[in-house]
């Protein structure tokens, strides 16, 4: 297995909590967060992509807990 090549945003502070996110194997993406790096979610493109557009739709705004 290749060593994974995490990115984080250019807009995250040094000091901040920023999301990284990396390619995965058979076409997934990887993210995590820099203050639990251990703990790490994978999703496919599309997922990911349907997540981003709702989270900016605003479709997310009133998520209650389960």
């Amino acid at each position: 297995m290749n060593p994974v090549s995490w990115r984080q945003s250019s807009y995250c502070q040094e000091s901040a909590s920023c999301v990284n996110v990396a390619r995965g194997e058979r076409d997934t993406i990887m993210l995590r967060e820099s203050e639990q790096p251990e703990v790490v979610l994978s999703t496919t493109r599309a997922r990911l992509r349907t997540f981003i557009r709702a989270a900016k739709a605003g479709q997310l705004d009133h998520v209650t807990e389960c």
